[in-house]
């Protein structure tokens, strides 16, 4: 039985927004997380398209449920959701979702683990406001590999994961201060599309040009499953361009790496090793999140959009 209504937080991440749900959620009835995601898809997906679609939300929101956690180090566990389904983790969610549960005063101050779809992530909200997320393993699987586009060309690209898997390539696209994102969309979309041949759960697109602050090592457009084009950098895509970075050798570790958003609003990057053999690095991730509604969401039987607008 759905409730009537049930409340969120809503917060923004270098401008990519996040819905919490944060009382009258679902009851959930299954002990491991992964349960709990094929309860939420089978059982509790009303919520989903409720939050994130039209009219109450918009297809580039992410949600989030906050679950009980399995392992008793955890704070909470974490299923992150968007328009069209439930990722395994989600960077600038998670830290929406820290910079949330401190504006309730439910989180107190110094690291806390959260579990995930894609493992068990660390956070900590430093001084300044900012929260590091110290991310799930990463890793780079095929480096440099030609990926034939429809409208495109040829294009070199790395796959890597970094919490969700991508394609990550350089773009001329990407060299304008205002680039056409019309074009990146299309080209991400056939990069997803084509760089499946070489691994099929690939649902996200990472394309790199010249940042606009000479602060910066970059800037990034990052497609997300749903069609939608992420205004943060991307906090799994920057875990994954980290791996791909320290494949090659262009980055220490313990170095930082600047990486712009489309918006120019950038996340701080480092890594260590976890094996260098097998390219493995924990990635860590420094971004803030500002809550920006605290909102009561109203479900009526009535209402033809009562789980919104798929």
């Amino acid at each position: 039985m759905h409730p009537k209504s049930f409340r969120v937080i809503d917060s923004h991440t270098a401008g990519e927004p996040t819905r919490v749900i944060v009382e009258n959620g679902p009851q959930w009835t299954a002990n491991k997380i992964e349960d709990r995601l094929s309860e939420a898809r089978d059982h509790f997906d009303g919520f989903r398209r409720a939050l994130v679609n039209e009219p109450r939300g918009s297809e580039v929101m992410v949600g989030a449920h906050l679950v009980p956690p399995t392992d008793s180090s955890c704070t909470a566990g974490v299923i992150f959701f968007n328009n069209v389904g439930y990722l395994g983790m989600c960077g600038h969610g998670m830290i929406g979702v820290v910079e949330t549960l401190r504006h309730l005063g439910r989180l107190k101050p110094g690291l806390h683990k959260f579990e995930t779809v894609a493992g068990i992530v660390t956070t900590n909200v430093l001084d300044d406001g900012r929260v590091e997320i110290g991310n799930v393993p990463s890793y780079r699987t095929h480096a440099q590999v030609p990926i034939p586009t429809r409208n495109f060309g040829t294009i070199k690209a790395d796959i890597a994961y970094g919490g969700n898997w991508f394609c990550l390539a350089k773009s001329d696209l990407m060299s304008a201060t205002h680039p056409d994102k019309a074009e990146l969309l299309r080209l991400s979309h056939e990069l997803v599309m084509a760089s499946r041949e070489y691994e099929p759960r690939v649902d996200h697109a990472e394309l790199f040009g010249k940042p606009l602050s000479p602060e910066s090592n970059s800037r990034n457009f990052v497609l997300c499953p749903g069609a939608m084009y992420d205004r943060s950098p991307c906090g799994t895509g920057t875990s994954a361009k980290l791996a791909c970075l320290a494949a090659d050798g262009e980055l220490a570790e313990g170095e930082e790496w600047i990486q712009e958003g489309i918006l120019g609003i950038p996340f701080a990057g480092r890594f260590r090793w976890l094996d260098r053999e097998k390219g493995t690095i924990s990635p860590t991730i420094v971004g803030r999140a500002f809550v920006n509604a605290d909102v009561s969401i109203l479900l009526n039987e009535h209402d033809p959009f009562q789980w919104g607008i798929s």
